[in-house]
């Protein structure tokens, strides 16, 4: 199996998943920023600094599924309160090919680097670069463990016009990288129908831990 949570990120961008066993795999963070669990189809994978013995305690602690029990509220508020890390939400996790040219829609990239949207940014991912467009903007950063990573925002005036999917679909022709990931609150069925939409793929759910 793949040895660093970046290469296993790529093969399953690629389609190639961590083998649906049941097991866990707990590496190293990549940086001192990201740390967190991925969940695929029977298959887990922590990426936290932290002991593995007392990881794999408190996942037998948390369900007596092996299946669910990384993703179980307990075991989360374990990992909290060993880190000292907050846990954020438990998202969709999807990513989509790059395309080729420029995008359809007409943007504007923005270059100031106070502008809230780039500070906010900034917190979760580096390189960040945002453009807009009228009714919405799409920010392009590197997240956990290097990805490419997007979100857009659409303004409530502007919505139900599709400009969600547009926007997540200009992302795939910005991406400086094969593949683009973005992550979707699962409660939020608009803006997972629009990346959907636009040709990105659901391969799992991630709870990042966010340093407070």
């Amino acid at each position: 199996m793949s040895s660093t949570l970046t290469d296993i990120l790529t093969a399953a961008a690629n389609g190639d998943f961590p083998a649906p066993d049941g097991s866990t795999t707990i590496l190293p963070q990549p940086g001192g920023r990201d740390a967190g669990v991925l969940s695929f189809t029977a298959h887990s994978v922590i990426f936290l600094d932290e002991d593995p013995e007392w990881i794999r305690a408190e996942l037998a602690a948390a369900s007596p599924d092996p299946l669910a029990a990384s993703m179980t509220p307990r075991f989360l508020t374990a990992l909290s309160a060993r880190s000292g890390r907050s846990v954020d939400h438990i998202d969709l996790m999807t990513v989509a090919d790059a395309l080729p040219g420029a995008p359809e829609l007409p943007l504007r990239e923005i270059h100031d680097q106070h502008h809230p949207r780039v500070e906010r940014a900034l917190k979760y991912r580096d390189e960040v670069r945002v453009w807009v467009t009228d009714g919405g903007l799409v920010t392009l950063g590197r997240g956990v463990a290097g990805r490419m990573e997007v979100a857009v925002e659409v303004d409530e005036t502007a919505r139900h016009r599709g400009l969600g999917r547009a926007l997540a679909t200009a992302a795939r022709h910005l991406t400086p990288d094969p593949h683009i990931w973005s992550q979707q609150t699962p409660g939020n069925a608009r803006s997972v129908r629009a990346f959907q939409g636009a040709g990105y793929r659901p391969v799992g759910a991630e709870a990042l831990l966010i340093a407070k």
